[in-house]
């Protein structure tokens, strides 16, 4: 065999080996979520059509929002049927922050339905700002989530809390409200840890990541625009949120991180889009590339 012959031989036999070969697969790939608050508004204009292209896409789980409405509901068992599974679902926080107010299904009924629709995951997924005021409405919002991640678990459901970038604030001598929330969740109450937000908060998604360990529950998965500027504790313009592979964030050091530590789901999110089946399309496969 001549050089040539040898050189091209060897070429195509590294052109014909499978992919994680060549290139170690990224964990998650195979039952990769989606947090359906992206997709909001088309599930507004039509529910059944949206989720069916969610499924088409390859996106293999979902999380729902705003758990228990009916909509919600809907979109638990939509999902189920086109193939993709549901584990989890954001819901009415005020069932365990403001009980009293009105409408407001206290948190029992809340978890009879998530039981009698199999979820075995609740988020909370924000706080209003008279939980969020100071360190002490922190240490008083984790009272109340603890009490909730307690009854939660009778019911055989994990509890967690949802960041955004405020709870990175410093406030009294540095300390911040999720360093109240490390400090004063029990071991019942989880971090669904959004590394978008963990990023704008002016924190390293992998050095907290790798600090929180086995109290993930999930990641959430997000990109930030490049250029945008960090820390951010206020409100971002909608053009911040990017999509997976376009912004500053590299996903795959947090991938390996969750999974290494033993965090069993990932979603894809994006707030902000104009074109949000599309931006989903193009995360999706910017994961698999």
């Amino acid at each position: 065999m001549n050089r040539r012959s040898f050189i091209y031989g060897a070429s195509g036999l590294t052109l014909c080996l499978p992919s994680f070969a060549r290139k170690s697969e990224l964990p998650y790939l195979k039952q990769i979520g989606l947090q359906l608050y992206t997709l909001r508004n088309p599930i507004k204009q039509d529910l059944g059509k949206t989720i069916r292209e969610v499924a088409q896409i390859g996106y293999k789980q979902v999380e729902p929002y705003g758990f228990p409405s009916p909509q919600a509901i809907e979109l638990i068992e939509q999902s189920r049927d086109r193939g993709m599974k549901v584990n989890s679902s954001h819901f009415d926080w005020n069932s365990l922050l403001a009980p009293d107010k009105k409408g407001v299904q206290p948190f029992e009924k809340i978890l009879e339905t998530a039981s009698k629709h199999k979820l075995t995951d609740l988020v909370v997924p924000y706080l209003h700002e008279i939980d969020r005021a100071d360190l002490s409405a922190y240490e008083k919002t984790a009272e109340a989530l603890n009490k909730g991640a307690d009854q939660a678990k009778q019911a055989g459901i994990r509890l967690a809390y949802h960041n955004h970038a405020f709870e990175f604030k410093p406030m009294n001598k540095g300390k911040t409200g999720y360093d109240v929330f490390i400090e004063t969740f029990s071991k019942d109450m989880y971090f669904e840890v959004d590394v978008f937000w963990v990023k704008v908060g002016g924190v390293d998604p992998v050095s907290m990541v790798t600090k929180l360990g086995s109290r993930i529950s999930q990641l959430h998965l997000k990109d930030l625009k490049k250029g945008t500027s960090c820390p951010n504790y206020g409100k971002l313009e909608q053009d911040a949120f990017d999509e997976i592979g376009d912004g500053m964030i590299p996903m795959e050091p947090i991938m390996r991180a969750a999974q290494k530590l033993g965090v069993k789901h990932c979603h894809v999110e994006q707030d902000h889009s104009p074109d949000p089946l599309q931006s989903i399309r193009k995360s999706l496969s910017h994961l698999n590339s």
